[in-house]
């Protein structure tokens, strides 16, 4: 897929607020500080349509881009660590929850994985949580290229590892790296071949 528009649409706080839009949309979210502005950069080719920023938790918002025109990207509030008041911290859970659960729009949501960390618990139990609310998803493990081929292998390994405790197969899985845009054609053809599904 080729990128040609990419514009910010607006943040919201409830889904209430949201476009009211029969475009498929895509979510990302990820533990805070996993890198998903950069990747959502990359992805888009627009180097400062997703804000970055060394704080982690500063997406406190659901954040809409308008991409081809035909289809929206979404960015999610982090889940985990993030360096805000509790009161504004303490609305990610239902904010986040709203969205995946009631936004008929959303065809796919991207979980992003560090791929530098051991598997986190709370990684895991939000995957579980995708997958007792059949919510469709897949996994893209960020910053692989910090990595040397045998340590992401060691990496991936120990993650899959954890999450078939509990699952029977691997969702689809994208290695991704901002810097090195690896993974971008992958991701947006997956994107691409999905919409082709839902507009049928």
């Amino acid at each position: 897929m080729e990128i040609t528009t990419a514009d910010y649409s607006g943040s919201f706080i409830t889904i209430t607020d949201c476009p009211d839009s029969k475009l498929p949309e895509y979510a990302f979210i990820g533990r805070s500080n996993v890198g998903k502005s950069s990747l959502i950069n990359m992805l888009t080719g627009r180097k400062g349509l997703a804000h970055v920023s060394n704080t982690p938790g500063k997406t406190q918002t659901i954040n809409f881009f308008l991409i081809n025109e035909n289809w929206h990207l979404v960015d999610l509030p982090g889940y985990g660590y993030a360096k805000t008041g509790k009161k504004i911290r303490a609305g990610f859970g239902p904010m986040i929850e709203n969205y995946l659960l009631k936004r008929e729009a959303l065809v796919c949501c991207f979980v992003l994985i560090d791929s530098n960390i051991e598997p986190r618990k709370n990684d895991l139990e939000f995957l579980g949580f995708l997958g007792e609310n059949q919510v469709p998803f897949a996994i893209a493990y960020t910053k692989c290229d910090r990595l040397s081929k045998a340590q992401l292998d060691r990496r991936l390994t120990a993650f899959r590892a954890a999450l078939l405790e509990t699952w029977e197969t691997m969702p689809q899985e994208f290695i991704t790296s901002a810097e090195h845009r690896t993974g971008r054609e992958e991701v947006l053809d997956f994107i691409q071949q999905v919409n082709k599904t839902v507009k049928k």
